[in-house]
């Protein structure tokens, strides 16, 4: 049977959702791109990528790693949520290639034409959102385009990234990574509102709280709004700065005010659980500074940073860990050092995003130490899901 699999990589455990190569590829090119970071921080240069290195660092940490993450993780749920088959095999082998592909070329161009190492880079959106729609089409699960959209929106974001990188227009590139950190923030309102309080009365065996539709559509309306900014602002038709404050300081206030109704004081003995409450608070806290950013108070990439290595970064390893063990048959259960793992990232994201804002003076530091506590966190991770990620599952069902 090893050897039939060796001939036939089709039939790889690996190869059997999308969640196994994307999660593990994503972790381990987070931490080799955050060393590489840390290198050039401290005055070694590893590196000359296409577009140079600011560049690549933002570029790959969103459609890099993020995508990988957020694709991973989509491809896996649209087979439950549509009881149809899901990207496998030799296909998905294909579609991972792809995206290791395009790492490879951003990192070591080697003269190519850059429009072609853009064009390999924004093929691999446009082939998941193909897959998604396809199957979330053929059963009408309507509610699940919600993410088409923002896919399209990430699309056209990456493109402008690409498009200023290639003609030097960083104000651009600023744009086009501030759309696409807004739109993964998006992501998470829209599916830790569906699991986090799911998974909270789940496993705490506690009474679900009844919904609140008007500050639910408040939540997600006021960050689909702080996306529009931004995407306006992208556009070039640029909105008074006190009112996309305003929107900010709504979204914050009203995101804020969904978390408290989940319950996340219970989670305190369960890293699985506060690791998804913490993550999602650092959303309205990323909000809230990104509000006061525009006001002149702070700068923007703090706010910035909140999301991506407090919200996003954080909830990312924390949904990893679950569906990781979950759909490999696996009893889901904090296995020893990921907690500390997800303690590492929320510190990380404390380091760089609010404690950087009052203590600017310690940025080298706060850098380094930001960094390695990443690095650590996704290392952790590693050692313990790489195996089952590349197994068959325990309970002999395919997946």
């Amino acid at each position: 049977m090893r050897c039939l699999s060796l001939l036939n990589p089709g039939r790889l455990p690996v190869a059997r959702l999308a969640f196994r190569p994307l999660f593990l590829l994503a972790a381990l090119f987070s931490v080799v791109s955050m060393g590489i970071w840390l290198a050039f921080w401290h005055g070694d240069i590893l590196l000359n990528p296409y577009g140079g290195l600011m560049f690549w660092h933002q570029h790959e940490m969103l459609f890099g790693f993020s995508t990988a993450v957020v694709s991973g993780f989509l491809l896996t749920a649209v087979q439950n949520w549509t009881g149809l088959p899901s990207l496998k095999g030799l296909p998905l082998l294909a579609l991972v290639a792809l995206w290791l592909f395009a790492r490879v070329l951003l990192a070591f161009p080697m003269d190519l034409p850059p429009w072609l190492i853009a064009a390999l880079d924004l093929i691999f959106l446009p082939l998941v959102a193909l897959v998604v729609t396809r199957l979330v089409i053929a059963v009408r699960r309507w509610r699940n385009l919600i993410f088409l959209p923002v896919l399209g929106l990430l699309m056209l974001a990456n493109l402008a990234m690409h498009v200023g990188a290639i003609r030097g227009d960083a104000l651009l590139v600023q744009d086009g990574a501030y759309l696409t950190v807004l739109l993964i923030s998006l992501l998470m309102v829209v599916l830790g509102g569906r699991v986090i309080p799911m998974f909270t009365t789940n496993r705490l065996g506690l009474r679900p709280r009844a919904t609140l539709r008007w500050l639910e559509l408040l939540s997600l309306g006021s960050v689909m709004a702080v996306v529009l900014v931004q995407l306006l602002n992208l556009l070039g038709g640029e909105l008074p700065k006190a009112l996309q404050a305003s929107v900010m300081g709504l979204a914050a206030i009203c995101n804020m005010a969904r978390l408290l109704r989940w319950d996340g004081y219970h989670c305190w003995r369960e890293p699985l659980l506060w690791g998804l409450h913490i993550s999602y608070a650092f959303i309205p806290l990323g909000l809230a500074m990104w509000g006061l950013a525009l006001s002149g108070v702070l700068r923007t990439e703090l706010a910035v940073h909140a999301l991506t290595v407090g919200g996003m970064s954080t909830m990312m390893l924390a949904m990893m860990a679950r569906v990781s063990l979950g759909h490999t048959g696996r009893c889901i259960r904090t296995l020893p050092g990921i907690g500390v793992a997800l303690a590492l990232m929320v510190a990380a994201a404390l380091l760089r995003a609010p404690i950087l804002a009052l203590v600017p003076e310690i940025t080298h530091w706060i850098y380094t130490i930001s960094i390695l506590f990443w690095c650590l966190a996704y290392l952790i991770f590693l050692a313990h899901y790489t195996r089952p990620l590349m197994v068959a599952r325990v309970d002999g069902r395919d997946g």
